[in-house]
Protein backbone atom coordinates (compact mmCIF):
# COMPACT_ATOMS: atom_id res chain seq x y z
CA UNK A 1 0.00 0.00 0.00
CA UNK A 2 3.09 2.66 -0.04
CA UNK A 3 1.73 3.89 -3.43
CA UNK A 4 -1.76 4.81 -2.10
CA UNK A 5 0.01 7.00 0.76
CA UNK A 6 2.62 8.13 -1.92
CA UNK A 7 0.11 9.36 -4.44
CA UNK A 8 -2.15 10.80 -0.84
CA UNK A 9 0.90 12.86 -0.66
CA UNK A 10 1.58 14.31 -3.44
CA UNK A 11 -2.74 15.25 -3.65
CA UNK A 12 -2.53 16.64 -0.46
CA UNK A 13 0.55 19.07 -1.72
CA UNK A 14 -1.59 20.03 -4.38
CA UNK A 15 0.34 18.16 -7.12
CA UNK A 16 -2.18 15.19 -7.80
CA UNK A 17 -5.75 16.29 -7.48
CA UNK A 18 -7.44 13.14 -8.27
CA UNK A 19 -5.98 10.34 -8.76
CA UNK A 20 -7.62 7.26 -10.70
CA UNK A 21 -6.47 4.16 -9.86
CA UNK A 22 -7.08 0.63 -10.35
CA UNK A 23 -6.62 -2.97 -8.79
CA UNK A 24 -4.13 -5.40 -9.98
CA UNK A 25 -2.92 -8.35 -8.19
CA UNK A 26 -4.22 -6.67 -5.13
CA UNK A 27 -2.19 -3.65 -6.01
CA UNK A 28 -3.60 0.31 -6.29
CA UNK A 29 -1.79 2.15 -9.24
CA UNK A 30 -2.59 4.71 -11.15
CA UNK A 31 -4.06 4.88 -14.32
CA UNK A 32 -4.86 7.45 -17.40
CA UNK A 33 -9.01 8.64 -16.88
CA UNK A 34 -11.34 6.47 -19.40
CA UNK A 35 -9.24 3.49 -18.82
CA UNK A 36 -11.05 0.34 -18.28
CA UNK A 37 -9.54 -0.50 -15.76
CA UNK A 38 -9.87 2.84 -13.78
CA UNK A 39 -11.73 3.09 -10.47
CA UNK A 40 -14.68 5.51 -10.73
CA UNK A 41 -15.91 7.45 -7.99
CA UNK A 42 -19.28 8.22 -10.57
CA UNK A 43 -19.73 4.42 -10.53
CA UNK A 44 -21.33 4.63 -6.92
CA UNK A 45 -23.40 7.03 -7.66
CA UNK A 46 -21.03 9.43 -5.93
CA UNK A 47 -21.04 13.36 -6.68
CA UNK A 48 -19.01 14.70 -9.08
CA UNK A 49 -16.35 17.19 -7.71
CA UNK A 50 -17.60 20.69 -8.89
CA UNK A 51 -20.88 19.32 -7.71
CA UNK A 52 -19.74 19.27 -3.77
CA UNK A 53 -21.56 21.36 -1.75
CA UNK A 54 -18.84 22.80 0.52
CA UNK A 55 -21.18 25.18 3.17
CA UNK A 56 -22.41 22.55 5.44
CA UNK A 57 -21.26 18.72 6.32
CA UNK A 58 -24.66 17.79 5.59
CA UNK A 59 -28.30 18.63 4.07
CA UNK A 60 -30.23 21.29 6.12
CA UNK A 61 -32.78 22.46 2.78
CA UNK A 62 -34.75 25.03 5.28
CA UNK A 63 -31.64 26.97 5.50
CA UNK A 64 -30.26 26.37 1.97
CA UNK A 65 -34.13 28.23 1.38
CA UNK A 66 -33.62 30.54 3.88
CA UNK A 67 -29.72 31.07 3.13
CA UNK A 68 -30.80 31.79 -0.43
CA UNK A 69 -33.72 33.53 0.03
CA UNK A 70 -31.93 36.36 2.39
CA UNK A 71 -28.76 36.30 -0.12
CA UNK A 72 -30.74 37.50 -2.66
CA UNK A 73 -33.48 39.68 -1.10
CA UNK A 74 -30.98 41.37 1.42
CA UNK A 75 -34.16 41.08 4.07
CA UNK A 76 -33.50 39.35 7.05
CA UNK A 77 -36.99 38.68 8.09
CA UNK A 78 -36.52 34.65 6.77
CA UNK A 79 -33.54 34.12 9.01
CA UNK A 80 -35.08 35.61 11.73
CA UNK A 81 -38.06 33.12 11.80
CA UNK A 82 -35.76 30.30 10.81
CA UNK A 83 -34.00 30.62 14.11
CA UNK A 84 -36.73 31.32 16.13
CA UNK A 85 -38.66 28.39 15.33
CA UNK A 86 -34.98 26.47 15.99
CA UNK A 87 -34.97 24.27 19.29
CA UNK A 88 -32.98 26.60 21.70
CA UNK A 89 -30.89 22.67 23.72
CA UNK A 90 -30.43 21.15 20.26
CA UNK A 91 -27.60 21.24 17.87
CA UNK A 92 -29.16 22.88 14.92
CA UNK A 93 -29.39 26.21 16.00
CA UNK A 94 -25.86 25.91 16.80
CA UNK A 95 -25.09 24.80 13.38
CA UNK A 96 -27.41 27.63 11.63
CA UNK A 97 -26.29 30.37 13.98
CA UNK A 98 -22.52 29.59 12.43
CA UNK A 99 -23.96 29.26 8.83
CA UNK A 100 -25.72 32.43 9.19
CA UNK A 101 -22.86 34.37 10.19
CA UNK A 102 -20.57 32.65 7.72
CA UNK A 103 -22.80 33.31 4.60
CA UNK A 104 -22.65 37.70 6.13
CA UNK A 105 -18.72 37.14 6.80
CA UNK A 106 -18.26 35.67 3.22
CA UNK A 107 -20.41 38.80 1.75
CA UNK A 108 -18.43 41.14 3.05
CA UNK A 109 -15.20 39.77 2.23
CA UNK A 110 -16.45 39.48 -1.36
CA UNK A 111 -18.24 42.93 -1.09
CA UNK A 112 -15.87 45.14 1.31
CA UNK A 113 -17.97 48.71 -0.17
CA UNK A 114 -16.54 51.24 -0.79
CA UNK A 115 -18.01 55.06 -2.04
CA UNK A 116 -20.69 53.55 -3.96
CA UNK A 117 -20.95 50.53 -2.72
CA UNK A 118 -22.84 49.03 -0.03
CA UNK A 119 -20.64 46.44 1.71
CA UNK A 120 -21.48 42.59 1.91
CA UNK A 121 -23.64 40.99 4.94
CA UNK A 122 -25.95 44.24 4.97
CA UNK A 123 -28.97 42.38 5.87
CA UNK A 124 -27.29 41.38 9.09
CA UNK A 125 -26.38 45.01 10.05
CA UNK A 126 -30.02 45.68 9.59
CA UNK A 127 -31.20 42.78 11.48
CA UNK A 128 -29.31 43.88 14.36
CA UNK A 129 -30.80 47.44 13.95
CA UNK A 130 -33.90 46.81 13.47
CA UNK A 131 -34.73 44.07 16.10
CA UNK A 132 -32.38 44.87 19.06
CA UNK A 133 -34.44 42.50 21.60
CA UNK A 134 -34.21 39.51 18.69
CA UNK A 135 -31.71 36.60 20.95
CA UNK A 136 -30.83 35.37 17.17
CA UNK A 137 -29.84 38.34 15.84
CA UNK A 138 -27.40 39.09 18.71
CA UNK A 139 -26.10 35.36 18.58
CA UNK A 140 -25.30 35.78 14.79
CA UNK A 141 -23.85 39.13 15.55
CA UNK A 142 -21.46 37.82 18.11
CA UNK A 143 -20.16 34.48 16.12
CA UNK A 144 -19.71 36.74 12.96
CA UNK A 145 -17.61 39.34 14.94
CA UNK A 146 -15.42 35.97 16.02
CA UNK A 147 -15.28 34.54 12.31
CA UNK A 148 -13.78 38.24 11.16
CA UNK A 149 -11.63 38.15 13.96
CA UNK A 150 -9.88 34.95 12.96
CA UNK A 151 -10.38 35.85 9.41
CA UNK A 152 -9.26 39.31 9.11
CA UNK A 153 -6.42 39.88 12.01
CA UNK A 154 -3.56 37.65 13.37
CA UNK A 155 -4.29 36.36 17.43
CA UNK A 156 -2.19 38.33 19.75
CA UNK A 157 -2.75 41.67 17.81
CA UNK A 158 -5.09 44.69 18.98
CA UNK A 159 -6.65 44.39 15.85
CA UNK A 160 -7.73 40.83 16.82
CA UNK A 161 -8.53 41.53 20.70
CA UNK A 162 -10.40 45.22 19.47
CA UNK A 163 -13.03 42.59 17.56
CA UNK A 164 -12.91 39.44 20.22
CA UNK A 165 -13.54 42.14 23.07
CA UNK A 166 -16.42 42.92 20.54
CA UNK A 167 -18.08 39.85 20.33
CA UNK A 168 -17.73 39.02 24.27
CA UNK A 169 -19.87 41.99 24.49
CA UNK A 170 -21.84 40.81 21.88
CA UNK A 171 -22.17 36.81 23.40
CA UNK A 172 -23.62 38.58 26.80
CA UNK A 173 -26.26 40.61 25.18
CA UNK A 174 -27.59 37.52 23.23
CA UNK A 175 -27.38 35.29 26.92
CA UNK A 176 -29.47 38.41 28.55
CA UNK A 177 -31.87 38.16 25.55
CA UNK A 178 -32.47 34.12 25.80
CA UNK A 179 -31.29 32.72 29.38
CA UNK A 180 -31.84 29.37 28.76
CA UNK A 181 -29.79 29.19 25.06
CA UNK A 182 -26.43 27.82 25.14
CA UNK A 183 -25.15 29.16 22.27
CA UNK A 184 -23.89 33.12 23.47
CA UNK A 185 -21.74 30.82 25.45
CA UNK A 186 -20.51 28.36 22.69
CA UNK A 187 -19.99 31.51 20.87
CA UNK A 188 -18.07 32.25 23.96
CA UNK A 189 -15.61 29.48 23.96
CA UNK A 190 -13.80 30.46 20.72
CA UNK A 191 -13.41 34.14 22.85
CA UNK A 192 -12.15 32.14 25.47
CA UNK A 193 -9.40 30.89 23.07
CA UNK A 194 -8.61 33.68 21.12
CA UNK A 195 -8.66 36.16 24.16
CA UNK A 196 -6.26 33.19 26.44
CA UNK A 197 -9.23 33.01 29.19
CA UNK A 198 -7.52 31.59 32.68
CA UNK A 199 -8.57 27.56 33.25
CA UNK A 200 -10.82 28.83 35.88
CA UNK A 201 -12.31 31.47 33.93
CA UNK A 202 -12.61 28.98 31.01
CA UNK A 203 -14.37 26.74 33.47
CA UNK A 204 -16.83 28.99 35.04
CA UNK A 205 -17.74 29.79 31.30
CA UNK A 206 -18.05 25.90 30.65
CA UNK A 207 -19.93 25.11 33.67
CA UNK A 208 -22.66 27.49 32.10
CA UNK A 209 -22.79 25.76 29.22
CA UNK A 210 -23.36 21.98 31.10
CA UNK A 211 -25.97 23.37 32.71
CA UNK A 212 -27.69 24.70 29.80
CA UNK A 213 -26.65 21.76 27.64
CA UNK A 214 -24.91 19.22 29.26
CA UNK A 215 -24.41 16.76 26.08
CA UNK A 216 -24.09 19.28 23.35
CA UNK A 217 -21.88 18.24 20.53
CA UNK A 218 -20.86 21.01 19.45
CA UNK A 219 -20.34 22.80 22.81
CA UNK A 220 -17.86 20.03 23.25
CA UNK A 221 -15.83 20.22 19.82
CA UNK A 222 -15.45 24.31 20.32
CA UNK A 223 -14.33 23.63 23.60
CA UNK A 224 -11.97 20.92 23.14
CA UNK A 225 -9.98 23.51 21.01
CA UNK A 226 -9.19 25.02 24.33
CA UNK A 227 -7.74 22.12 25.78
CA UNK A 228 -5.25 21.25 22.53
CA UNK A 229 -1.64 21.42 22.99
CA UNK A 230 -1.52 24.33 20.17
CA UNK A 231 -3.70 26.48 22.43
CA UNK A 232 -3.91 26.76 26.43
CA UNK A 233 -3.32 23.24 26.89
CA UNK A 234 -1.58 19.85 26.06
CA UNK A 235 -2.45 16.75 24.51
CA UNK A 236 -2.91 15.22 27.94
CA UNK A 237 -5.31 17.75 29.03
CA UNK A 238 -7.26 17.60 25.48
CA UNK A 239 -7.32 13.74 25.95
CA UNK A 240 -8.40 13.48 29.07
CA UNK A 241 -11.38 16.19 28.22
CA UNK A 242 -12.90 14.26 25.09
CA UNK A 243 -12.44 10.83 27.04
CA UNK A 244 -14.50 12.30 29.92
CA UNK A 245 -17.06 13.23 28.19
CA UNK A 246 -17.28 10.00 25.96
CA UNK A 247 -17.32 8.05 29.61
CA UNK A 248 -20.50 10.14 30.55
CA UNK A 249 -22.01 10.84 27.40
CA UNK A 250 -25.49 8.83 27.13
CA UNK A 251 -26.57 6.10 24.63
CA UNK A 252 -27.29 7.57 21.45
CA UNK A 253 -24.83 10.84 21.61
CA UNK A 254 -22.07 11.66 19.58
CA UNK A 255 -19.83 12.33 22.44
CA UNK A 256 -18.63 8.72 22.04
CA UNK A 257 -16.79 10.10 19.24
CA UNK A 258 -15.18 12.91 20.97
CA UNK A 259 -11.54 11.22 21.20
CA UNK A 260 -11.09 10.84 17.72
CA UNK A 261 -11.26 14.69 17.05
CA UNK A 262 -8.38 15.29 20.57
CA UNK A 263 -6.45 12.70 18.28
CA UNK A 264 -7.07 14.38 14.97
CA UNK A 265 -5.92 17.87 16.47
CA UNK A 266 -2.66 16.19 17.59
CA UNK A 267 -1.67 14.59 14.62
CA UNK A 268 2.37 15.00 13.62
CA UNK A 269 2.86 17.00 10.61
CA UNK A 270 5.23 14.75 9.52
CA UNK A 271 4.78 11.04 9.81
CA UNK A 272 7.32 8.99 9.88
CA UNK A 273 5.74 5.89 11.54
CA UNK A 274 4.16 3.74 9.08
CA UNK A 275 1.83 2.03 11.48
CA UNK A 276 0.59 5.52 13.07
CA UNK A 277 -3.25 4.68 11.37
CA UNK A 278 -2.47 1.50 13.33
CA UNK A 279 -1.96 2.21 16.33
CA UNK A 280 -4.34 1.37 19.48
CA UNK A 281 -4.60 5.17 20.19
CA UNK A 282 -6.03 5.47 16.65
CA UNK A 283 -7.93 1.94 16.49
CA UNK A 284 -9.64 2.95 20.14
CA UNK A 285 -10.71 6.18 18.80
CA UNK A 286 -11.69 4.89 15.58
CA UNK A 287 -14.03 2.17 17.21
CA UNK A 288 -15.65 4.90 19.61
CA UNK A 289 -16.17 7.27 16.71
CA UNK A 290 -17.89 4.08 15.14
CA UNK A 291 -19.79 2.66 17.75
CA UNK A 292 -21.44 6.74 18.03
CA UNK A 293 -22.57 6.70 14.20
CA UNK A 294 -24.02 3.82 15.23
CA UNK A 295 -26.13 4.13 18.00
CA UNK A 296 -26.92 8.05 16.92
CA UNK A 297 -30.39 9.35 15.54
CA UNK A 298 -30.08 9.45 11.86
CA UNK A 299 -31.07 13.04 12.33
CA UNK A 300 -28.62 14.18 14.48
CA UNK A 301 -26.71 17.23 12.84
CA UNK A 302 -23.65 16.24 13.89
CA UNK A 303 -23.57 12.99 12.96
CA UNK A 304 -22.22 14.56 9.35
CA UNK A 305 -19.47 15.99 11.45
CA UNK A 306 -18.21 12.56 12.95
CA UNK A 307 -18.67 10.51 9.18
CA UNK A 308 -16.84 13.40 7.17
CA UNK A 309 -13.93 12.83 10.24
CA UNK A 310 -14.36 8.76 9.88
CA UNK A 311 -13.54 8.76 5.92
CA UNK A 312 -10.48 10.65 6.36
CA UNK A 313 -9.52 7.99 9.73
CA UNK A 314 -10.38 4.83 7.67
CA UNK A 315 -8.78 5.84 4.46
CA UNK A 316 -5.38 6.34 6.60
CA UNK A 317 -5.69 3.33 8.15
CA UNK A 318 -6.71 1.02 4.88
CA UNK A 319 -10.02 0.34 6.21
CA UNK A 320 -11.41 0.87 2.52
CA UNK A 321 -15.61 -0.98 3.15
CA UNK A 322 -15.96 0.98 6.23
CA UNK A 323 -14.59 4.22 4.71
CA UNK A 324 -17.16 3.68 1.58
CA UNK A 325 -19.74 2.93 4.21
CA UNK A 326 -19.32 6.95 5.53
CA UNK A 327 -19.24 7.82 1.95
CA UNK A 328 -22.03 6.66 1.03
CA UNK A 329 -24.14 9.28 3.74
CA UNK A 330 -22.05 11.98 3.34
CA UNK A 331 -21.12 12.02 -0.38
CA UNK A 332 -22.44 15.74 -2.06
CA UNK A 333 -21.35 17.82 1.27
CA UNK A 334 -17.82 18.82 2.32
CA UNK A 335 -18.29 21.14 4.94
CA UNK A 336 -16.47 19.47 8.21
CA UNK A 337 -13.36 18.44 9.22
CA UNK A 338 -10.90 17.40 7.73
CA UNK A 339 -11.29 18.88 4.15
CA UNK A 340 -12.44 22.71 5.78
CA UNK A 341 -8.71 23.21 6.55
CA UNK A 342 -7.93 22.65 3.05
CA UNK A 343 -7.41 25.85 0.57
CA UNK A 344 -10.14 23.75 -1.94
CA UNK A 345 -12.08 21.66 0.41
CA UNK A 346 -14.16 19.65 -2.75
CA UNK A 347 -10.55 18.69 -3.92
CA UNK A 348 -8.96 17.36 -0.73
CA UNK A 349 -12.65 15.55 -0.02
CA UNK A 350 -12.24 14.19 -3.62
CA UNK A 351 -9.05 12.39 -3.05
CA UNK A 352 -9.57 10.73 0.03
CA UNK A 353 -12.62 9.85 -1.72
CA UNK A 354 -10.91 8.31 -4.66
CA UNK A 355 -8.29 6.55 -2.47
CA UNK A 356 -11.17 4.97 -0.96
CA UNK A 357 -12.98 3.96 -4.05
CA UNK A 358 -10.11 2.03 -5.37
CA UNK A 359 -8.86 0.48 -2.01
CA UNK A 360 -12.57 -1.21 -2.09
CA UNK A 361 -11.96 -2.28 -5.77
CA UNK A 362 -8.33 -3.82 -4.93
CA UNK A 363 -9.96 -5.87 -2.09
CA UNK A 364 -12.74 -7.29 -4.21
CA UNK A 365 -15.32 -4.42 -3.85
CA UNK A 366 -17.66 -3.23 -7.30
CA UNK A 367 -20.60 -0.76 -6.22
CA UNK A 368 -23.14 -4.19 -6.72
CA UNK A 369 -21.42 -5.20 -3.18
CA UNK A 370 -21.65 -1.89 -1.50
CA UNK A 371 -24.34 -1.54 0.79
CA UNK A 372 -26.17 1.15 1.07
Amino acid sequence: MEIVWALAALALLGVVLLPILRRRRGVIEQVPPGHPDAADPAAYGFVPEEELDVRMPGPDQDLLDVLDLVQRTQDYRAAAQLLAGTEKEGELRWQRVQAFAGAAALELQQRPGGVHETPGGQWLRVWRAEAPKDPGAAAVQAEFLVQQAWRTSTPGTDEFRIIMEEARETCGQAALLAPGDPVPYIIELAVARGLGYSRPEFEQLWLKILDRAPHHMGAHLAALHYWCEKWHGSRELAMEFAQAAAARAPRGSLLAALPLFAVFEHLPEVNLVRGFYHSEVVTKAIHGALHAVHSARADDPVLAHVRHLLVFFLVRSERWGEAMQQLVHVDGHVGALPWTLSTDPAAEFAVYRALAVAGYEANGGSPATLQR
